[in-house]
């Protein structure tokens, strides 16, 4: 009995136990008020109506500060810090980031959108008369300004905020690590759980409403292709199997896709999947450009809509339509605020998963990527099917493009695919990539979900399935109930309450950015004073130190003769003074000096070999020298965020002893500055001793130290 309880303790000894039930419970609470509930949809209608009809100026706005705060960040000296310790670098390729990232953040929008949105805008503009060239114009403006800058700069932020928090400060990778700096330890409490479950529960109907809706473009696609048989199969009542059922059947497949794809973990699984389907998109993107004989002008029409778009930034952001003589109250709460709406209430999730993939990267080159690279391919993307759309139904009369989008918009690729030639090729491929996009979408939520409700970082594979799985059994339960659009309007109205946590997360992340850079300041502006006069022997030594490429072995050794010595001398004298200390050697050729702060940030001083390649001073090949013979070691320093870049080989006792004075007097010297600050701001009055020795500075949760170089233990 006693093996029995010990066996079913270890099976779910990863869960967050709070959140995973907390979420479970509620998750199926909405599920049978959405179904048995009469009138939840208009409920949830209403609720949107009066955020569209009060609060638009507020989504607008902050919007835009989203948007302005992701572009100072880039060009401010806050963008030089990485997404975990300074010596770490990107796991994956830009090529594989980009991918995934796409893939999760908006690829099925692109296949549904990429011909509707620009084409809906051409005949019922907000302003002006419709189809016209200015119409024309204005509906890729209207489009890029959806689907451009604006959408990836929320995902960029939220992603940021979770991936610094837990990355550079060894938080664990969850929704609740972003009012940090707020709330301090209270996020391990039950406030943080209910932020975790808003986040799943929010992040488990986003996709499985996504899911839901995007079966109609799949089965009127195959109904298309099939010359609509397959519809009139389903309407027969002799018929084993209605619409509905047919529907739920390409869920069902859909869904084992993606818990397949998530049961493989991320590197075989989404990885795959996102590279595969990134390729499929070009194929196709490039196969609409150069088909449809209109090259020249698409290429065109892209530069002059990138350069529309962007001079017409400001005004779009802020245009509310305020001094219109049409109301457009209804076209604006129907297409920019319901985006708007539709970015932040997906954010979590797509925003956990991007920081999940963006481990080691700076801050600079995070935002550029997430807000550039995939903006730039989406607005590629919109402007070769959407103008081409539009130059179709303006000069060559296909009307059945408007007629499809009036009647059935999961129609209008289709439909608009019939123009090119290969039209049954472009057309299975277009139902295939929606599919992948589909997988890879409810893969990806699945990870979030787990991450959420997990303690651990790898988790057991029962619960990957049980997360890739439950996206689709809401997405059935909801299509046989007719809730899916209940649901949907509710995810969108969720994104009032969370859009005021992102905004003071916002702030509490330009706290922490501060703070981090002043450490960091502090620290760099000693470093060439501690390179110049550390090392001993005058400048001969120094010299030969340059040229001499040592190996492990000789670092192994000057850390048992120097190093080690010199740890345990200055944690003698420390220890004298009453301060905790202690010495951990973690490998032959690594080693930390630690002195112990209370509240406050340890302070942290480790030896680290690592290795490079030897420049090569002669004509020999490289390929010819030995691979053992090309490398060189270096003892290198590193503090508590990470390498420091200076090589400490050569280093007498002495000289080494009083870099690490250096270097504490410097940490000294950042908890003094920035305590006073912070104790000041908090009860505006002197700081006295028990103030200071009771509150922690805004980096507290620094205090832990990474457990192995690439992997961030949690605080």
């Amino acid at each position: 009995m006693s093996k029995t309880m010990r066996t079913q303790s270890k099976f779910f000894t990863s869960l967050n136990i709070p959140v995973f039930v907390g979420a479970n419970i509620l998750i199926l609470a909405l599920l049978c008020i959405t179904i048995f509930v009469p009138n939840t949809k208009e409920f949830f209608s209403a609720i949107q109506s009066w955020i569209v009809d009060n609060l638009k100026w507020y989504y607008i706005l902050s919007v835009a500060i989203i948007l302005g705060a992701a572009i100072f960040i880039i060009f401010s000296r806050y963008g030089d810090i990485r997404l975990g310790p300074d010596h770490s670098r990107p796991t994956y390729s830009n090529f594989s980031w980009f991918a995934m990232l796409f893939s999760t953040g908006m690829g099925i929008g692109l296949m549904f959108f990429g011909v509707a949105e620009p084409v809906m805008h051409y005949i019922a503009p907000p302003v002006g008369e419709p189809e016209t060239v200015k119409a024309a114009t204005e509906a890729m403006r209207l489009t890029f300004f959806h689907w451009g800058l604006h959408a990836w700069a929320i995902y960029a932020i939220v992603g940021l905020i979770l991936a610094y928090f837990c990355f550079r400060h060894k938080l664990p990778l969850a929704l609740r690590s972003a009012l940090y700096p707020l709330i301090g330890e209270r996020i391990y409490g039950r406030m943080g759980d209910a932020i975790d479950i808003f986040a799943v529960i929010g992040t488990a109907f986003g996709v499985a409403t996504s899911l839901g809706f995007g079966v109609e473009q799949i089965f009127a696609g195959l109904d298309y292709l099939m010359n609509y048989k397959l519809s009139a199969y389903a309407q027969d009542p002799n018929a084993l199997l209605s619409v509905t059922g047919i529907k739920i059947i390409i869920v069902i497949i859909a869904t084992a896709g993606a818990t397949l794809s998530v049961s493989l973990g991320l590197d075989k699984g989404i990885k795959v999947l996102s590279e595969t389907n990134l390729y499929m998109a070009l194929a196709l993107m490039l196969l609409v450009l150069f088909l449809g004989g209109k090259t020249v002008m698409l290429f065109q029409a892209y530069i002059q809509n990138v350069g529309s778009y962007l001079s017409d930034l400001v005004n779009k952001t802020f245009n509310l339509y305020a001094y219109e003589p049409k109301d457009p109250r209804d076209w604006i709460g129907g297409w920019t605020i319901l985006y708007w709406g539709w970015w932040l209430s997906w954010s979590p999730f797509v925003g956990m998963f991007i920081a999940r993939i963006s481990r080691g990267r700076t801050i600079r080159t995070f935002l550029l990527g997430v807000l550039l690279v995939p903006a730039g391919f989406t607005l590629l993307w919109m402007t070769i099917f959407g103008n081409s759309a539009i130059d179709l139904i303006r000069n060559d009369g296909v009307i059945a493009i408007t007629d499809a989008i009036n009647t059935d918009k999961s129609l209008a690729l289709f439909v608009f695919l019939e123009s090119f030639p290969w039209a049954s090729v472009l057309s299975g491929l277009s139902i295939v990539m929606v599919f992948v996009f589909f997988i890879t979408s409810a893969d990806s939520g699945a990870i979030v979900m787990d991450m959420l409700s997990s303690t651990k970082t790898q988790t057991p594979l029962w619960q990957r399935i049980y997360w890739g799985s439950i996206t689709g059994v809401i997405a059935i339960v909801l299509m046989s109930a007719n809730g899916l659009e209940a649901l949907q309007t509710a995810t969108i109205a969720s994104a009032f309450p969370f859009s005021i946590i992102l905004l003071i997360s916002l702030y509490g992340l330009f706290k922490a950015l501060r703070v981090d850079y002043g450490k960091k300041e502090i620290r760099m502006n000693s470093i060439n004073n501690i390179q110049t006069s550390a090392a001993s022997g005058g400048w001969q030594k120094r010299l030969r130190s340059l040229v001499l490429y040592p190996r492990r072995d000789h670092v192994i050794r000057f850390i048992e003769e120097v190093v080690q010595p010199a740890f345990e001398e200055v944690a003698s004298e420390l220890s004298k003074q009453g301060i905790k200390t202690t010495i951990t050697k973690k490998n032959d050729d690594d080693i930390l000096f630690e002195v112990e702060h209370g509240k406050n940030d340890n302070f942290m001083y480790r030896i680290k070999a690592r290795h490079y390649l030897k420049p090569n001073f002669s004509s020999i090949e490289a390929s010819d020298i030995d691979p053992d013979y090309q490398k060189y070691f270096r003892a290198e320093v590193h503090l508590d965020n990470g390498a420091q870049g200076y090589d400490i080989m050569g280093y007498s006792k002495e000289s080494l002893s009083n870099d690490i004075v250096d270097q504490y007097t410097n940490h000294l010297q950042f908890i003094h500055n920035f305590q006073l600050e912070h104790d000041y701001n908090r009860d505006h009055k002197p700081i006295n001793k028990e103030s200071d020795t009771s509150n922690s500075n805004d980096n507290n949760s620094n205090s832990t130290p990474e457990t192995t170089e690439d992997q961030p233990s949690k605080a």
